[in-house]
């Protein structure tokens, strides 16, 4: 269900506080503010890396999380650059499902239910199937969490969804993969 500062429940404004509290404790920015223009995601935006959030036109509350993976799952060097719709920052297939498995792993995390990360109006009807692939341990997405070493696979004791980093680091990516070659 949609929030906006006119219409929410306990619930929904329990789960934004929880999520805003774990943006802010892993580095993601955000802040309130007007959005005049149209937004891809109801009411968010990222502007210049920072999560933008319009209380008066209203959002999901899980759509928030989707928006900071997309900031999270990109590199550090280019984090700050993203502004706007994320396909113009060579946001693609890959990393929009990088950026919902990363997404389901900060809702697991934050104990969010999966009907609020994957609400009804969101993922063009797919809501229902995803809900049903990431509780099931089928979900997509996580392969380039691994790769950049922010999780373990899966079948690990402590794997996916269990997060060993929740921002994309490149060069701790790059010290692992040099333990590798060793």
């Amino acid at each position: 269900m949609m929030i906006n500062s006119k219409h929410n429940t306990d619930k929904q404004l329990t789960d934004v506080n929880k999520i805003l509290a774990f943006l802010t404790n892993i580095g993601i920015k955000h802040r309130h503010e007007t959005l005049d223009e149209k937004t891809f995601l109801p009411g968010l935006k990222v502007n210049n890396g920072t999560l933008l959030l319009d209380f008066e036109k209203g959002f999901y509350p899980g759509d928030i999380l989707h928006e900071a993976g997309h900031i999270a799952v990109t590199s550090e060097t280019t984090r700050t650059c993203l502004t706007g719709d994320m396909k113009h920052h060579d946001h693609q297939a890959a990393e929009e499902m990088t950026a919902i498995a990363w997404s389901w792993a900060a809702a697991c995390y934050l104990d969010i239910a999966p009907d609020v990360l994957f609400h009804e109006e969101g993922y063009k009807g797919a809501s229902a199937s995803l809900i049903e692939a990431f509780s099931t341990n089928t979900g997509f997405g996580y392969p380039l969490l691994y790769s950049w070493f922010m999780c373990e696979q899966p079948n690990h004791p402590n794997g996916y969804p269990n997060m060993l980093k929740w921002l994309r680091d490149d060069a701790y990516t790059q010290a692992q993969l040099k333990k590798l070659r060793l």
